[in-house]
């Protein structure tokens, strides 16, 4: 398994005033929204995920971690003994993820592209 891309996920109150001042603030485009959650890249592909609330999943993760096998994360994760908080699902927007609770209670996004 390898790892496509890491991104912190900040949850926001209002992501059109987050969406700006991040933006504006770090000079970042909007590569992705879908009204919930917001995705911004430099030039360079670096990201950070704004997000108010979690369409499908039952708490807000942290981080997302792309792989190339989410499978095999999913393996992994039930094999270190982690809290699985959102199964394993097909997103309606072409993502196969699920979330996993870490020991200091952050939230993990592990999903790949459909």
């Amino acid at each position: 398994m390898q790892i496509a891309r890491i991104a912190p996920i900040l949850t926001v109150s209002d992501l059109a005033t987050a969406i700006r001042e991040h933006t504006e603030a770090l000079g970042m485009h909007v590569v992705m929204d879908s009204g919930w959650v917001a995705f911004l890249a430099d030039d360079d592909g670096r990201q950070i995920g704004l997000m108010t609330i979690d369409q499908t999943a039952p708490v807000n993760p942290d981080v997302s971690v792309f792989v190339d096998d989410v499978e095999t994360a999913l393996e992994l994760a039930v094999a270190a003994g982690l809290e699985i908080v959102h199964p394993l699902t097909v997103e309606p927007w072409g993502v196969r993820r699920f979330f996993y609770r870490d020991s200091s209670g952050k939230v993990i996004n592990v999903g790949m592209h459909t």
